[in-house]
């Protein structure tokens, strides 16, 4: 035992004596510790915050892809995309799968790398990659046809699957879109994120610190001008930041210009009844500049400025968003 102490004593001083030595390595060996470290506590948040919401619905394989999904209600089909950063307990906490349920057969998915939907790192997740996904795990689930509402990056993903399975989309309800392309510094401040290797670093070190510290800016931002409701309470903020999801959110981000640019060519193409709505003091993305402009191309669209509301309408004007379900559902009846 004290020949195993003694041993162990000089290769502490050994080290400390390198250390001293070469304070480069001292350096390295404590910055190495420090972000493995890091990584490890990060990774037990997250899994803690699983362990705290858990799955509320059912899941179904798609092409290998394991989705989340919540049905609730009976009647026509409605389907509600979420945006990038969130997941299904977004419109959960908004209220507006309950109040759609009272006459629509209502379908929310996490999508791929959101709550509890994986996203495999082989396929770039594009709208179009999405809404091919989606339109499968329709079939899988008896659905043919349905109203079709996203908001945000999720209105992407039904302008997708209304340009490429124009059959399945009875109408469209886009709410807060970003549909052409501009310069946008968020994207390119993702884009290190997103990038293999470095961006999965990245997403287990410092994103889960930095989403905490700049959470509550964030909602302000997304929120304002209006205040952040009380019943966004629910929605759990541990699971938008962990390190998976975080690297998804920053996927997407970098994506948004390139897939505006590559979706603006095909929006002649809807032929649908669209309901189009956005707040007029979005903070996120411009009305004028998106919402405003789609409905001027796309020949059965109607437009509806949200006065005094943000990006977050789901939330802060649900009834308006609700109502905007109606509308469309009622276009299609004529």
């Amino acid at each position: 035992m004290a020949f195993s102490q003694t041993r162990s004593s000089a290769f502490l001083s050994d080290c400390l004596a390198a250390f001293r030595r070469y304070p480069a390595i001292a350096t390295f060996a404590g910055a190495a510790t420090l972000v493995a470290a890091t990584a490890i506590a990060n990774r037990h948040l997250a899994e803690k915050a699983q362990r705290d919401n858990p799955p509320q619905g059912r899941f179904i394989d798609v092409d290998g892809v394991r989705l989340h999904y919540v049905e609730r209600g009976n009647g026509r089909a409605l389907v509600l995309f979420h945006g990038n950063g969130s997941m299904i307990q977004d419109f959960e906490s908004s209220g507006l799968i309950d109040l759609a349920a009272e006459n629509y057969r209502v379908i929310v998915f996490d999508r791929p790398g959101f709550g509890h939907s994986q996203r495999p790192r082989d396929v770039v997740w594009t709208p179009e990659a999405q809404a091919d996904l989606f339109r499968k795990a329709f079939d899988g689930l008896g659905v043919q046809r349905a109203i079709v509402l996203g908001h945000s990056w999720g209105a992407s993903v039904a302008v997708a699957l209304a340009i490429r399975h124009a059959s399945f989309v009875e109408a469209l309800v886009l709410a807060s879109g970003y549909y052409f392309p501009t310069a946008r510094a968020d994207a390119v401040a993702s884009s290190l994120s997103a990038t293999p290797a470095l961006g999965d670093i990245i997403s287990y070190t410092v994103s889960p610190i930095l989403g905490r510290l700049m959470w509550p800016a964030m909602l302000r931002k997304v929120f304002g001008p209006q205040p952040v409701p009380g019943k966004f309470a629910g929605f759990p903020k541990e699971m938008a930041v962990r390190p998976s999801q975080l690297r998804a959110s920053a996927a997407e981000s970098t994506l948004m210009v390139p897939a505006a640019f590559a979706s603006s060519k095909t929006y002649g193409e809807l032929d649908m009844p669209t309901i189009i709505l956005a707040g007029e003091d979005d903070r996120l993305i411009d009305i004028d500049e998106q919402s405003a402009r789609l409905h001027d191309e796309v020949k059965q669209s109607k437009l509806h400025r949200i006065r005094g509301a943000g990006h977050m309408i789901q939330q802060s004007a649900t009834r308006d968003l609700m109502a905007a379900i109606d509308e469309a559902a009622a276009e299609t009846l004529h």
